[in-house]
């Protein structure tokens, strides 16, 4: 089979597109033809091994793991002697290592289910890391409720248009943070107020928030935690840093803040599982959030995928096609 494949850390020009043997299906795997896969910034943090301190887990000079890409949707190809819930044809959509290829193959009680039957395989596969880390941000970690006021900054990328349908499924009033030219798109998936950062500093915003999910991390958490009500829920997903450890000092300092303060900083780590999967599904098939989609592109042009994907300024999903 044909997949992506890095030996280097480095920019986009170190992935290549090789001929592989196919992986092994045992006893208790699927076997799925890929025909769409969904990039995230995981994939590049991977790809550049940056911050260092991600090379603790992928390697420390050079990959351990030479696939990139984990959700995908396609078609189960063949499973093993003990699945019994899917069958070859069935239509799947999910999270698995190395799913930048024609082939990639899950065991059965991972994070895979048959692809609500509204979605493309392209909308499937943007679905499990971007829809998953919302949910768990906002059900979770922030225990949205009807009600609630919520501002989502970056509200118009991968995480963020996902946050701003699931936040409104919850019933919460919705203030999405976005660029001039997205904000027609975050008004469109249910935001109640949209704020244009070329226009305005959200911080200095009048309103006080129960939960702020911060997709960008460009703003002082003392800023931030101005707009939070006495005990709102402060949940950072990521954001920028330094080459050493990226994000975690920032988010480290949050956390210890939180010990000596009534608000609440939530940290999280979004592993996308069947429980949370089966109900996205079920909010995408009756309609209630939808996989907005900037670019596609064929698996030659993988490393343009990711490419774009670090500049920063996708309209939700990028979606490889396969």
């Amino acid at each position: 089979m044909k997949a992506i494949r890095y030996y280097a850390y480095g920019p986009p020009s170190v992935l290549t597109l090789q001929d592989v043997g196919m992986p092994a299906v045992g006893d208790d795997d699927v076997l799925v033809r890929v025909r769409a896969a969904a990039v995230n910034a995981g994939d590049w943090h991977y790809m550049r091994g940056m911050p260092y301190i991600f090379r603790a887990m992928a390697g420390l000079t050079r990959p351990k793991a030479n696939g990139l890409g984990n959700d995908f949707a396609g078609e189960v190809e063949a499973v093993g002697k003990n699945v019994t819930a899917l069958q070859p044809g069935d239509e799947v959509f999910g999270y698995g290592e190395g799913a930048l290829a024609e082939y990639v193959s899950v065991r059965h009680d991972a994070a895979v289910l048959k692809k609500p039957g509204n979605l493309t395989f392209e909308q499937a596969a943007a679905v499990p890391t971007a829809a998953t880390t919302a949910l768990l941000g906002l059900r979770d970690k922030g225990r949205v409720q009807p009600g609630r006021r919520v501002l989502i900054n970056g509200a118009s990328g991968g995480v963020g248009t996902f946050a701003v349908q699931i936040a409104k499924t919850l019933g919460a009033e919705v203030t999405g943070v976005c660029s001039t030219g997205n904000v027609d798109l975050v008004r469109s998936i249910g935001a109640d107020r949209v704020l244009d950062y070329t226009k305005e500093d959200f911080t200095r915003d009048t309103r006080r928030y129960d939960v702020i999910l911060d997709n960008i991390g460009n703003h002082p958490l003392s800023a931030c935690r101005r707009l939070l009500t006495p005990r709102g829920t402060f949940i950072p997903n990521f954001g920028t840093g330094g080459r050493w450890v990226g994000p975690m000092n920032r988010l480290i300092a949050a956390k210890l803040l939180s010990l000596f303060i009534h608000q609440k900083v939530a940290n999280y780590v979004a592993i996308p599982r069947k429980d949370d999967l089966a109900a996205l599904h079920d909010l995408l098939q009756d309609g209630k959030i939808a996989p907005v989609i900037d670019r596609t592109y064929p698996l030659t042009e993988a490393p343009e995928a990711i490419r774009y994907l670090e500049e920063g300024h996708a309209k939700g999903k990028i979606v490889v096609t396969v």
